[in-house]
């Protein structure tokens, strides 16, 4: 793991370069800063994407080297179940940098799988900050253990929160906590659409709890205000994106991406599904988990976690430091949605100059939209090939749900 120090205000600049595109005292420009300061901070105590798909996208081989976001660490971690020969994770935010060496440290150190369970499933209990103090912290960077040891307002560590419901926590945790009180304002309680047995309850329960909720004036109001959004980590050019995307606008689109969650996978496999109505992963021996915290990976993963590299720095930046036709896999997230043209073939430049024959790209977009064609220059984009088949399979197998595609490339042909 990169032992390099965290950088909270490069991690903000760096950000700032990529979201903000309108002047600052425009509606739009002071629309973006605000989300450039939230996002700064913890935003995703979980990731938001389904790491069962990007692994089948992926098809990781025990050779691949693999490129990804970091994000809430889950992805990172869930791969290692593939055993690739390296991956790099990347992020701007030294926050979610942080976090992923905080857990992989746990997958590491920890005694065994039921001591690393406690502290990222259940999350919610004083003997993780026991372990992380006895054990976790001789483990980790210096600016990882200062970030763990800072103090909120009411003086508590941040590592207090995983003996309070880490969940409920970050932009994401925040979101989704004032949707749960928001809901219960117009009578639904959304703790209960998690007692549906079967796939017909579960449509009965959009029906019933979820579906009037799309209906309140507070509620469209609300999903109009970009802002508003913020909390899924949505930046106001990716709202347009969205928004755009149905014909009722943000409201419908909403509507749809709730209705998917809820209805086409069961709660029994869906750990997504506990996290929204929830707020916290199943109780139960059996509830559904990312692949990182499935006893049956823990020990193949705990073997190859020292695979996993680090850094605060861009995906563009850290492609640009790698030697050609280098990388096998590379995951985007949903990062593309934030950027410019020139980014995009900045970031796309890279990726063709280092990725080796066969090399396969994953992303997703808000809206259902190829993004890469019009806008990505031809002389890069010939290289590659967009199974689109295969892309619209795996987006509807997608148990996050929120996403409006999925996107696998393939190098069609490397650069000579």
């Amino acid at each position: 793991m990169d032992s390099s120090g965290l950088r909270t205000s490069g991690s903000r600049t760096e950000l700032a370069a990529a979201v903000h595109r309108n002047a600052a005292l425009s509606s739009e420009g002071m629309l973006e800063r605000l989300f450039t300061f939230l996002f700064s901070g913890l935003v995703y105590p979980q990731i938001w994407e389904d790491p069962v798909v990007d692994m089948d996208a992926l098809c990781i081989r025990k050779s691949d080297r693999i490129v990804t976001i970091a994000s809430g660490g889950c992805n990172v971690a869930s791969y290692l179940s593939a055993q690739p020969e390296k991956i790099t994770a990347v992020d701007l935010n030294a926050t979610h940098v942080a976090l992923n060496r905080l857990k992989l440290a746990a997958i590491k150190y920890l005694p065994d799988h039921r001591a690393l369970y406690r502290f990222f499933a259940n999350a919610a209990d004083k003997r993780n900050i026991e372990a992380y103090d006895r054990i976790l912290v001789a483990h980790l960077d210096e600016p990882t253990c200062a970030y763990w040891g800072q103090r909120d307002l009411l003086g508590r560590r941040h590592i207090s929160r995983f003996a309070r419901g880490f969940y409920h926590y970050g932009l994401l945790g925040s979101f989704i906590g004032l949707a749960h009180v928001i809901s219960r304002l117009h009578g639904s309680d959304l703790r209960k659409v998690l007692e549906a047995q079967t796939l017909a309850d579960q449509k009965t329960a959009f029906d019933t709890l979820l579906r009037p909720l799309f209906d309140k004036p507070l509620i469209r109001f609300l999903a109009s205000q970009p802002a508003s959004l913020y909390g899924l980590g949505i930046p106001p050019a990716q709202y347009r994106a969205l928004a755009a995307d149905h014909p009722d606008g943000m409201i419908g689109a909403l509507r749809d991406r709730v209705k998917k969650l809820t209805c086409d996978f069961s709660f029994k496999e869906n750990y997504f599904a506990w996290q929204a109505f929830g707020r916290a992963y199943g109780a139960d021996a059996d509830a559904p988990v990312p692949p990182y915290l499935q006893v049956d990976n823990y020990q193949k993963i705990r073997a190859c976690v020292d695979r996993v590299d680090v850094q605060q720095v861009s995906m563009t930046a850290f492609l640009a430091s790698e030697p050609a036709s280098s990388m096998d896999c590379y995951v985007l997230l949903d990062a593309q949605d934030w950027m410019n043209d020139a980014d995009l073939n900045a970031l796309w430049s890279q990726i063709t100059r280092t990725a080796r024959l066969g090399a396969r790209v994953i992303f997703r977009t808000a809206a259902n939209e190829k993004l890469l064609p019009g806008r990505v220059s031809d002389d890069i984009l010939r290289h590659w090939k967009r199974k689109d088949a295969r892309s619209d399979i795996l987006h509807a197998r997608d148990r996050s749900a929120i996403y409006g595609a999925f996107h696998l490339y393939e190098l069609r042909e490397p650069v000579q």
